[in-house]
């Protein structure tokens, strides 16, 4: 039961958010004057290649599309 006014306790984040995040973030970052630097191109890429491929493995069919293919005439029943 909640009590009125009470904040939900945020969600754990997942790997998949840390990497995500990481991912979308700075590399590095200085002061005084300012330097900044980003991820690389290809490494966000891998990372997003990467969250990908896990989400396709979490389905049921892992990513495959399996069909029975009839060729016509046959009289057979898919």
């Amino acid at each position: 039961m909640s009590v009125p006014g009470e904040k939900m306790p945020e969600p754990t984040p997942t790997i998949a958010d840390a990497i995500r995040d990481n991912a979308a973030g700075l590399k590095k970052a200085s002061n005084d004057a300012g330097s900044v630097e980003q991820h690389p191109i290809a490494d966000q890429i891998a990372a997003d290649r990467y969250l990908a491929s896990k989400q396709a493995m979490s389905r049921r069919n892992r990513g495959l599309r399996i069909s029975r293919i009839v060729p016509p005439g046959t009289g057979g029943t898919a």
